[in-house]
């Protein structure tokens, strides 16, 4: 008869293989405080951990851990990659964090409150999301 074909389809959920991966890349320094950066577009919603002097030590996706397509602007997986990130800082020793916030996406609030949920405290909150004053040029009139 032959093999039974299991067809897997992308886009579905968090790949293991790939959070494990994703825990297994923690750096060795170690630090107390920090600054999370958390930037929410429609499409995807990214976290980068940073020490107080603005160097990048963790960075993390919804992307990089697994999901795909419509799947990343979701707040479901904005939260997964909170988690990813507390559990890292967790490991590094970071005790308490400011956080930036920036864009507009639905996962702004779940990564911020998973990121939270892992102990870690947050000492202050600042929304920087870009504002134009005047904005682009406006379209011309439609002639009908």
């Amino acid at each position: 008869m032959g093999k039974k074909r299991v067809i897997k389809k992308r886009g579905q959920g968090m790949d293991a293989g790939l959070k494990s991966r994703a825990l297994s890349r923690v750096p060795k320094k170690k630090m107390d405080k920090g600054i999370l950066y958390i930037h929410a577009t429609y499409n995807n919603t990214k976290l980068m951990l940073t020490d107080m002097g603005g160097g990048a030590v963790i960075f993390s996706s919804c992307g990089a851990l697994g999901f795909s397509g419509a799947r990343k602007g979701t707040p479901f997986a904005a939260a997964k990659v909170g988690e990813i990130m507390g559990e890292k800082a967790a490991l590094m020793g970071v005790k308490d964090v400011s956080v930036v916030i920036k864009g507009v996406g639905s996962g702004r609030e779940s990564s911020l409150r998973a990121f939270a949920g892992k102990g870690i405290g947050i000492s202050e909150i600042k929304d920087m999301t870009p504002i134009p004053f005047n904005g682009p040029r406006a379209r011309k009139p439609r002639r009908v």
